[in-house]
């Protein structure tokens, strides 16, 4: 059998590609190293923006019941006094979700899981590493190595996505390499889950920036509760994650008797991006593409966002809606937009070090009470062919997601009622729209009007990723500023 996409690895990101995937009818394989999902914790954080890619797939409702809507990030001082405050908003964002959501990500990936079983042109292979990858002009051929038995079983697809993590064995098969952007530091990670309720311990993400041992506490779902201790250069691994020195760590804030350890780990946090997304028919995402420190949470977000992107793209190259030109603006997008982010944590990473106060600082503002509150980070996507051919990139909603409006007298959400459809929002509809571009009107929304208007905007092209593509100022300039595909 030829798959349409092969993707290697079962993480967040390959799941949510799969699912995306999926949607449009095409067939996937999915091939990952290990035999079942990782049970313990890893990623915890999760923005409205990728919220809206998981209400895409069809989780986001049973998802909501399993997560934590997060109050903001702080960042004290030695003296525990206030630096910098990141509160996030508590009502719904544009997006019509809350701006920052707390998870346990095994939650999320039985999720994505169970949600891709609905599909059956999607095969999902663990336990199975591949070995090997071969090339010909139309297809691409894996070879895979099961892990129980050591058969070397075959598989052929026209795209392969290597979703497979820092040490990706696509990007090696490419020849890609990784920039350094100038972060790396050891930290422990440690999991624990609460024999009881604490809320003294509070619900805000705290960044205790000692310049000792800078450190961080995540209020989780439920009774978990995560820290994070920077390492000294002179500690060893092995021995500074034991038991005993965890708890000594801890004990400013909680003992064995009141938490159980469930997860304990040492990582390099690093600030990487890879120097090339894509090779003719191989792809990079995720921590294949691109690693961060985590002081923004926004590592598994960033992979997300690399499915959601790259999901349409290569909708609309196997579909015959466009040629394989497309698939260019993948890394042109994603990899400037990804860079802006691990560039900010490695600012914030620099605070919590107290070795780069100055910068990290100057991304905030100040506020009535003598602090500092950081400003959202909202990057626009880098400029590609696609916003080129706009010749509106410099408006500011272009390459950045269009609002979720809420669509007709029953107050649909926008999302739901166009499926993975193209949108133009637009001041009168055209009559002449492609089978897969939706439209909408004023007429569907009040807030549409006023939208356009800002923008001062005729129509927006919005992409099935939900972001801006394009503005025409009348309706005959829609023909010629919006793909050709929208239209019939």
């Amino acid at each position: 059998m030829l798959f349409d996409v092969a993707i290697i690895g079962y993480g967040p990101s390959g799941a949510t590609l799969a699912n995306l995937l999926a949607i449009y009818g095409h067939s996937v394989l999915i091939i990952d190293r290990e035999k079942d999902l990782y049970h313990l914790p890893r990623a915890v954080h999760f923005d409205d923006e990728v919220m809206r890619v998981f209400q895409h797939i069809g989780i986001a409702e049973a998802l909501s019941e399993k997560i934590h809507i997060n109050p903001g990030m702080r960042f004290i001082d030695q003296q525990d006094r206030l630096l910098l405050d990141w509160p996030r908003p508590q009502r719904l964002t544009e997006h019509g979700w809350h701006a920052s959501y707390r998870l346990h990500q095994p939650d999320l990936e039985r999720l994505l899981r169970d949600r891709l079983a609905h599909y059956p042109a999607v095969s999902a292979i663990t336990n199975m590493a591949v070995t090997k990858i071969e090339e010909a002009q139309d297809h691409i051929t894996l070879s895979a190595e099961s892990r129980i038995t050591g058969t070397i079983h075959s598989f052929k697809s026209k795209f392969v996505v290597g979703c497979d993590g820092a040490n990706s064995f696509v990007r090696h098969h490419m020849g890609a390499g990784m920039e350094d952007l100038g972060f790396a530091e050891d930290w422990l990670v440690i999991d624990l889950l609460l024999k009881q309720p604490r809320p003294d311990l509070g619900d805000h993400t705290i960044q205790f920036c000692y310049p000792d041992r800078p450190m961080t506490y995540c209020r989780n779902p439920g009774l978990r509760r995560r820290w994070e201790f920077a390492l000294k250069p002179d500690e060893d691994a092995q021995i500074i994650s034991q038991p005993e020195m965890i708890w000594q760590l801890l004990s400013k804030w909680i003992t064995p008797e009141q938490a159980e350890l469930e997860r304990r780990q040492v990582y390099t946090f690093r600030s990487q991006i890879a120097d090339s997304w894509r090779q003719e028919r191989f792809f990079l995402a995720g921590d294949a593409a691109h690693l961060t420190p985590p002081f923004m949470g926004q590592g598994m977000c960033m992979g997300i966002r690399d499915a959601a992107n790259l999901a349409w793209k290569l909708n609309a190259v196997l579909s015959g809606m466009t040629d394989d030109t497309i698939l260019h603006s993948y890394e042109q997008e994603r990899s400037p937009h990804s860079r802006a982010f691990i560039e900010t944590a490695k600012h914030l990473g620099g605070l919590i070090n107290s070795i780069d106060t100055k910068t990290a600082l100057s991304m905030a503002d100040p506020r009535s009470d003598g602090h500092k509150q950081l400003r959202p980070l909202a990057p626009k996507l880098g400029k590609s062919a696609l916003f080129s051919a706009s010749q509106h990139h410099h408006i500011d909603v272009i390459g950045r997601p269009c609002p979720q409006f809420k669509i007709g007298q029953n107050a649909t959400a926008m999302d739901n009622l166009i499926g993975p459809n193209h949108l133009i929002i637009c001041k009168d509809q055209p009559d002449n729209l492609a089978p897969h571009t939706a439209c909408i009107t004023p007429q569907d929304s009040p807030k549409i009007n006023q939208f356009l208007d800002q923008q001062d905007a005729f129509a927006i092209w919005v992409r099935p990723d939900r972001y801006c593509g394009a503005m025409a100022p009348d309706l005959q300039s829609m023909q010629t500023l919006f793909p050709h595909w929208l239209f019939r």
